[in-house]
């Protein structure tokens, strides 16, 4: 049945999280936007940051008024004040980073993606949990409003059987642009094409059991454009694009038969949706500010959430979900030839 109203956004309890001591690792731009929202945001502790440059380091803490700046990983891992790091370092780094982290015995906040394939994920996985500590990737728009009331409205058969899933992602990059570097594990599947296959993911709710792709190259040893065809278990196709070239409208529509969701653009980010019938008669609209990586708050609040309830996966964004979105790039990055520099064979 149709519903009258939106369901409401399930958010942590303010009494149910911890005030943790963050570290970050890499003083880049999304680095920056998460001091942002945690600073502004939360009641987290921002303690201490990392990097290669001590002086990168301490223009980020001076900007920030972060109390320590690291000249390196281990430098910030070794300190005791430190209860948590966010890994904001560039995607091949993701893996032995993380690793290192959670050597150190510190809960781990890992910037999407979690690695460069599903294997590298596993061994995150594993690895804390021998030693009992939360390791969560930082796939932010699963822990918005916006996905929380989507995904009850996926939970409640509000859309009835669902058949289709179209998903665009485009954005025009300069050739300078990281982006374009094999070096630092370039091209979309990582960066926008992770929001295109990681949707699919949530909404399926697992794994898709077919997956064609073609891909087409770009300068720099990378691929450039990506289109894919999933289809699921239970008959739905989802129908997925990304490209480095060009800006596309980045909107997203799951159809089903009893109504439709469409995802005003970027479809992941804050902003608009519409819920309508299929019959015509009934439409509900979801508004929000397209107040962008303030939202980074949401994550940063649910992974403190978890750890005061001692947990060592998030209940929203499990690492098996991370690794099936992983898993199925995987297989997009074989049909289409691309193999990271990590990946080659000696």
């Amino acid at each position: 049945m149709f519903p009258s109203v939106l369901p409401a956004a399930r958010l942590p309890d303010a009494k149910q999280i911890p005030v943790l001591r963050w570290g970050i690792v890499g003083p880049g731009w999304i680095a920056d936007h998460f001091a942002n929202a945690l600073r502004h945001h939360t009641d987290q502790q921002l303690v201490a940051i990392s990097s290669r440059s001590r002086d990168k380091a301490q223009a980020f803490a001076d900007k920030w008024s972060i109390a320590y700046a690291c000249a390196g990983i281990d430098e910030l891992l070794a300190r005791d004040d430190v209860d948590a790091v966010y890994i904001a370092t560039p995607h091949n780094h993701h893996f032995p980073d993380g690793l290192r982290v959670i050597e150190a015995g510190k809960h781990l906040l890992i910037e999407k993606p979690l690695a460069l394939n599903a294997g590298q994920a596993q061994q995150l996985k594993q690895a804390a949990a021998e030693r009992n500590l939360l390791c969560m990737e930082a796939m932010w728009c699963n822990f918005s409003p916006k996905y929380d009331v989507i995904r009850q409205l996926l939970h409640d058969g509000v859309l009835g059987e669902l058949h289709t899933l179209i998903a665009d992602h485009g954005e025009f990059f300069t050739p300078d642009h990281r982006i374009f570097n094999a070096d630092l594990a370039g091209g979309p599947m990582l960066d926008l094409g992770s929001y295109l296959v990681g949707f699919s993911v949530f909404v399926a709710g697992g794994a898709p059991d077919s997956i064609v792709a073609k891909g087409q190259a770009a300068s720099g040893g990378v691929n450039g454009q990506t289109s894919m065809l999933f289809t699921h278990p239970q008959g739905m196709h989802s129908v997925l694009h990304t490209t480095l070239f060009s800006n596309t409208p980045g909107t997203a529509l799951i159809a089903g038969r009893d109504a439709t969701l469409v995802l005003d653009g970027q479809f992941y980010a804050p902003g608009n949706f519409r819920l309508r019938s299929s019959d015509g008669r009934h439409t509900l609209f979801w508004e929000e500010p397209s107040n962008r990586y303030v939202q980074l708050c949401h994550e940063i609040n649910h992974f403190a959430w978890c750890i005061g309830q001692n947990l060592t996966d998030s209940p929203v964004h499990s690492l098996n979900s991370a690794i099936t979105t992983l898993a199925a790039m995987d297989e997009v990055r074989k049909q289409i030839g691309v193999i990271f520099n990590e990946e080659q064979q000696p």
